[in-house]
Order: C-alpha cells, then sequence, then structure tokens
C-alpha cells in the first residue's frame, strides 16, 4: 500500500516504514505526528482518490532527527548599477519515518467549538428621556501603521501577513511572544508557513523594536534564513 500525501506545502508518495525528509516540523524529535491531507491511496489494483483529500484517509508518522539540507549560494547582480549580493542557504529539515497508512476511519483533529451563550431576557422598555443636542461625534483615530516585520529574517511576505492578522503587527509584540505561539499562528495560516522556524525571531525583533539596528544587521550575518 503506498499513499501520495501533502506535509508542510510539498506532495510526497510514500510507503509503510519510508523515511522521508520534509520542510521542518515544528515537532520534536521522537514526537508521532498524523497527516490528514492524503491526496490517493493505492493498494494493488485498488486506487482512491480524494477531491481533494480522502475522507477519513491518515498518514501516521514519527520524527526521526531535525536537519540543515546542503548549502545552496544564491548570487544576485544588476549591470552597470555596482549591485552584487552573494548568500548562502541551507534549508531546515526534518527526516521522518512512515509507520502507518489508514484508508478510512481516522478521526481529523477539530477545533472545540465554544458554547452558545445562553440568550438574555428582553428588557423592559426604557423610559425615554429627554431629548438632549447631539453632539459631533469624534472622527476616529486611524490605527498605527504596522511595522516592517520583513526586516526580520525568515519572515517573507506571506509570513509577515499572518503574523498581523493574528495580532502581531509591531517589533514589540513579536519580541513578547513564544516561538511556538508564532509558529502555531503561521501553521493555522498555511501549510506553506508550517516550515518557517521562529526560534530567533523574538530576539531580532526586540533589537528591532529598540532601534538596534547594527547589531540586528551583526545578528542576521551569523543567521541562515532566520535560524542560528
Amino acid at each position: 500500500m503506498y499513499a501520495i500525501v501533502e506535509i508542510a506545502g510539498q506532495q510526497f508518495k510514500v510507503a509503510k516504514d519510508q523515511k522521508v525528509f520534509v520542510h521542518r516540523l515544528a515537532n520534536d524529535e521522537g514526537d508521532k505526528v498524523d497527516f490528514d491531507s492524503v491526496l490517493l491511496i493505492g493498494d494493488g489494483d485498488d486506487i482512491t482518490i480524494g477531491a481533494p483529500a480522502i475522507d477519513g484517509a491518515q498518514v501516521g508518522a514519527k520524527v526521526l532527527r531535525h536537519l540543515k539540507g546542503d548549502k545552496v549560494i544564491v548570487f544576485k547582480k544588476k549591470r552597470r548599477k555596482g549591485y552584487r549580493v552573494k548568500k548562502g542557504h541551507r534549508q531546515a529539515l526534518s527526516e521522518i519515518v512512515i509507520e502507518s497508512i489508514t484508508a478510512s476511519g481516522a478521526k481529523k483533529k477539530t477545533k472545540k467549538e465554544a458554547p452558545k451563550k445562553e440568550t438574555a431576557k428582553k428588557a423592559e422598555p426604557k423610559k425615554e428621556a429627554p431629548k438632549k443636542e447631539t453632539a459631533k461625534k469624534a472622527a476616529p483615530k486611524k490605527s498605527a501603521k504596522a511595522d516592517d516585520l520583513k526586516k526580520i529574517e525568515g519572515v517573507g511576505p506571506k509570513a509577515a501577513e499572518a503574523l498581523v492578522n493574528a495580532g502581531f503587527e509591531s517589533f514589540a509584540k513579536i519580541a513578547k511572544a513564544d516561538p511556538a505561539k508564532l509558529s502555531e499562528v503561521l501553521s493555522e495560516a498555511s501549510s506553506r508557513l508550517a516550515h518557517l522556524v521562529t526560534d530567533t525571531w523574538p530576539e531580532q525583533a526586540q533589537l528591532a523594536a529598540d532601534g538596534k539596528w547594527d547589531e540586528l544587521k551583526d545578528l542576521q550575518d551569523k543567521l541562515d534564513g532566520g535560524r542560528k
């Protein structure tokens, strides 16, 4: 039996006991993790295709270790501008082993619904108060502009948008946030952001909030995609 499953924004063809390298997962080494986005399951001549995912199907795996991939050199140049930038990148990866493939009957993790509030009793009609001169409404204050979160190494446009939507629109708020909470926000926003590692984001955000740009640049020169 084999399956095609989506893991951290990528699709893999997997079978039981197979080892796979995927984008870095937020789980610790030794943790077991289930993937519900199973697109296809094949068992001999019997093939089941989802629309897009198969309802009740699940792939169970275990995280063996976290590691970095081979180094890739990224070189940018603009003619007649004197612009040359050379950077290295090593993708953060996780090695997992497939332990089980369930074709049906698996329960998907669902968010708990908040209990419904009881409807309040109808209030008695209030007596009309004497009319007062209507005061002019003050113009609503404009909301403060969000910080440019892309100055944090490892934060792209999509990640910045997800953080702002979750209420982390400033360097100060990210500096006080738990990296695990930031990873949770990104995972809920999109599976394509689940591989981002947020361990150094609060430290970078604190330097940016304090206006210590030189120290931030020195720190980022030692990082690789936002990771130490």
